[in-house]
């Protein structure tokens, strides 16, 4: 039947939560239906350059036949990962990607107004799922890129619940000094949560990168932090992340998630990636010479950058909406940061090939916006 013979849907009749109605509407990534290109370069995702690992690939091919079973490898994911970082497995709990655990421990912590400290910009997750909690959201700014700690501390209140600290931070890549970290966490009350997002640590651990997971979950009662497989690891299409942090906390998480929602061929693909040390720092390695020659190549061009440490850099556009359109049209997606930093651009490190397209589509569209 086309869409001109379909009978009109009928109108919902029963109310839903009044903290719903102020939020976006999911609306799905580019390209969208519409975008008559075959092809669009996604440098809007931050995804992975080079793909799942080899042996994550193998796994999952391994087991294809097996898809008509339930997941069953989450205590082997999770022993792997306790005997890797020195936790006790019961610190540990997995997720459906990052995404699905901040929603997770908005569900386990917050009741209507609690408040909720994030960084602006930064995920934009933290103050959604806040939000759909009945939470309030306070923000604070960054300094040089990074989540400035001075400004949170100051806002910390009596209903504060939840602080969210992204560390390298999405979407502009900057990072606290570890010790900067590390006396916020001293100076923080014990009745509220830090939850240090270290979604792209991979990218940025080295000297001088706060390591929250080794430095602050073994000795801290009020701090968790989030990992991902999503990065680095290059398994986005298969959503799995983790937590780690107090044990009666991922036993909550545990009983807020869905059962199997972390499905198995993504279970499969994070046990295989795990260990292997040399494609990790080849890896960071590539990422690291990619992202400066791009940086090198937007102040060529008269775009500032913000130091990153991620596997994405942040420009400084005038207009950030209206460049990222024009790049689409070209064919190549940017993601443009929105209101709460709309002169913002945030592009993903891709491949030499990726980084020449894109300095060629800036170079023909870029115009500094008064």
């Amino acid at each position: 039947m086309s869409m001109a013979g379909r009978a009109a849907s009928p109108r919902l009749t029963v109310p839903v939560r009044r903290a719903l109605a102020a939020l976006p509407d999911y609306l799905p990534p580019v390209p969208a239906p519409r975008q008559p290109r075959p092809h669009v370069l996604r440098l809007d995702c931050n995804e992975s350059a080079c793909g799942p690992f080899p042996a994550a690939i193998d796994a999952v091919a391994a087991h294809l036949g097996e898809l008509h079973r339930y997941p069953v490898r989450d205590g082997e994911l999770i022993e792997r990962l306790a005997v890797r970082h020195g936790l006790d497995p019961a610190q540990i709990a997995l997720g459906n990607g990052a995404d699905a655990l901040i929603g997770q421990l908005s569900g386990a912590l917050l009741e209507p107004g609690d408040e909720v400290l994030t960084p602006r910009p930064s995920f934009p997750t933290y103050a959604l799922d806040a939000r759909k909690a009945g939470a309030t959201v306070v923000a604070a700014p960054l300094r040089g890129g990074a989540v400035d700690l001075d400004a949170l501390a100051e806002r910390v209140g009596p209903r504060t619940r939840i602080v969210w600290v992204c560390t390298p931070n999405n979407p502009t890549g900057g990072a606290p000094a570890p010790e900067r970290l590390a006396r916020f966490l001293d100076e923080l009350p014990e009745r509220v949560l830090a939850v240090i997002d270290e979604a792209y640590f991979e990218y940025a651990a080295g000297p001088g990168h706060a390591d929250a997971l080794r430095e602050h979950v073994p000795s801290r009662g009020n701090v968790a932090v989030l990992r991902t497989f999503s990065k680095i690891y290059g398994l986005a299409a298969l959503r799995i992340g983790w937590f780690a942090g107090p044990r009666e906390l991922a036993r909550m998480l545990g009983r807020i998630r869905h059962y199997y929602d972390v499905c198995e061929p993504a279970q499969l693909a994070a046990l295989a990636s795990l260990g292997d040390e040399r494609e990790l720092e080849r890896r960071r390695s590539a990422n690291a010479t990619e992202r400066e020659r791009l940086a090198t190549g937007l102040r060529e061009l008269g775009i500032h950058t913000h130091p990153s440490r991620a596997n994405f850099l942040a420009a400084e556009v005038g207009d950030g909406a209206a460049l990222a359109q024009r790049l689409l049209e070209r064919g190549i997606a940017v993601r443009a940061v929105g209101a709460d930093a709309p002169a913002l651009v945030r592009i993903t490190i891709g491949r030499s090939a990726d980084t020449d397209a894109l300095l060629a589509a800036i170079g023909a569209s870029y115009r500094v916006e008064s």
